[in-house]
C-alpha cells in the first residue's frame, strides 16, 4: 500500500519539497483531473502473467518490493524499492510534436537498511516516459526508471531487480513461493466509501531472494525473503482520512499477514481498513477493520521533529493471537521530497521472535 498520494502530489504539483502537516494527508493538487480515467469500481478478472505488466487508462500504478535479507555470516539488511507510474492525461499525447512528450511521469524510491551499522540509505528518482528514460512493458516484463529495473524474462523464471546509488547497489533474483494473492474483494481494495475510491491490488507475499549487495566498495552475497505488492487505481484518500499504517509480515511458520490501517483525522481507524492472513497451508483469512487491534507501544522522533510509532502491539482477534511489531532500527525515515517512515521490523509473540517484515507509516 505504498504512497500513491505522495507521488501524485510531487509529480502533478510541481515536485516541490514538502512535509505533510501532522494529522493531514498529503493531498492531491486542486487541479488534479480524474475525468476520462478508468476507475476501480467493481471486481475484475485477473490474469497472470499479463497483470504483472502496465495497465493503461488508470491514473496511478506502482510496483513495490520489500525484503529482509542476510549475508552468509548472518549480517542482516532490509531493502525496499517502489516504481510509481503516474498518467498525465487520459489520452495518449501526439508524439509528432516532440520526442520529449510523455503520457506518464515516473518516481522511484530505493532504500537499504544496514541493521548492524544502524544506517538507513535512501534515494529518489524522477523521470518521464519518453526517449526510453522510463517505462513499463508486459512481454517480456520490464519496468524501469533509468537504470533501476525490475524484469522477468518469462513466467517460469525469477524476477530480476537491479538498482543502486553512489552508496550501494543491489542485484537480486526473486522466485515466487506463492501464487498472487488478490487483496480485498477479489482484488478490489476499497479505500473509501465512494464508488471508485478503490484500487486493484494483489500481492506475492513470499519470494525466495538471492543476489549481491555492493556497499562501501565491498561485494557480499545475500539471501532471504521479499514481498511484492501491485496496485493501480484512479482514487484518493477520503476527506476524513489522514494517512495509513501498512504492515507486511512474514512469519517463520510460513504464514503471511498484510494489514493497512487507514487513519482518520480524528485519530480513529477507518472502517475501510483491511487485510489478509495466509496460513502455511494456503488457507486464507480475510481481515476487516474490527478484526485487528493496533496499539502503539513506543514512539521515535526524527531529526526533523516528526514522531512515529516504531513499536506496535497487534492483536488478531479471530486467531486470538497477540504480536509485537518493532523496528529493527528506529531511524528508517525516508527523508526525500516528502518524509515518511518505511522500514524493516521484527515480529515477536510471547517474547519469542517469530518472523520479520516491513512497516510503512504516512501522515504523521
Amino acid at each position: 500500500m505504498p504512497l500513491f498520494l505522495i507521488a501524485l502530489t510531487l509529480l502533478l504539483g510541481g515536485c516541490s519539497a514538502q512535509t505533510p502537516e501532522p494529522g493531514k494527508a498529503p493531498g492531491v493538487p486542486a487541479n488534479w483531473e480524474q475525468s476520462g480515467f478508468l476507475r476501480a469500481e467493481r471486481p475484475r478478472e485477473f490474469s497472470f502473467p499479463e497483470d504483472h505488466g502496465p495497465h493503461q487508462g488508470y491514473r496511478t500504478e506502482w510496483w513495490y518490493l520489500t525484503g529482509n535479507l542476510q549475508t552468509p555470516d548472518k549480517r542482516p539488511f532490509g531493502y525496499q524499492i517502489t516504481l510509481f507510474r503516474i498518467a498525465l492525461s487520459a489520452q495518449e499525447p501526439e508524439r509528432s510534436a516532440s520526442h520529449w512528450r510523455a503520457s506518464h511521469l515516473w518516481m522511484a524510491h530505493l532504500a537499504l537498511t544496514d541493521i548492524d551499522a544502524k544506517k538507513h540509505h535512501h534515494r529518489e528518482r524522477f523521470s518521464r516516459e519518453a526517449l526510453g528514460l522510463a517505462g513499463a512493458q508486459s512481454d517480456p516484463l520490464r519496468i524501469w526508471v533509468e537504470d533501476w529495473e525490475l524484469s522477468r524474462n518469462d513466467p517460469n523464471s525469477p524476477w530480476q531487480l537491479s538498482a543502486g546509488s553512489d552508496e550501494f547497489s543491489l542485484e537480486l533474483a526473486l522466485a515466487p513461493l506463492r501464487e498472487p494473492l488478490l487483496q480485498g474483494e477479489n482484488g478490489l481494495s476499497h479505500k473509501g466509501g465512494e464508488t471508485g475510491n478503490a484500487s486493484y491490488y494483489y500481492s506475492i507475499t513470499r519470494l525466495a531472494t538471492s543476489g549481491t549487495l555492493k556497499l562501501d566498495g565491498e561485494l557480499v552475497n545475500l539471501r532471504g525473503l521479499s514481498w511484492l505488492d501491485r496496485e493501480w487505481s484512479t482514487s484518493a484518500l477520503a476527506e476524513n482520512q489522514a494517512g495509513w499504517d501498512w504492515f507486511s509480515l512474514q512469519l517463520d511458520d510460513a504464514s503471511d499477514l498484510m494489514f493497512y490501517r487507514l487513519r482518520e483525522k480524528s485519530g480513529d481507524s477507518s472502517t475501510q481498513s483491511a487485510g489478509s492472513f495466509v496460513q502455511a497451508d494456503g488457507t486464507l483469512l480475510k481481515l476487516k477493520s474490527d478484526d485487528l487491534i493496533l496499539n502503539p507501544r513506543r514512539w521515535w522522533k526524527s531529526g526533523k521533529g516528526t514522531r512515529y510509532p516504531v513499536a506496535w502491539e497487534l492483536t488478531i482477534k479471530p486467531l486470538q493471537r497477540r504480536l509485537v511489531i518493532e523496528a529493527l532500527i528506529d531511524d528508517q525515515e525516508m527523508d526525500l521530497s516528502v518524509r515518511y517512515w518505511e522500514g524493516a521490523v521484527r515480529i515477536t509473540e510471547a517474547g519469542r521472535q517469530i518472523g520479520l517484515g516491513y512497516l510503512e507509516m504516512t501522515g504523521y
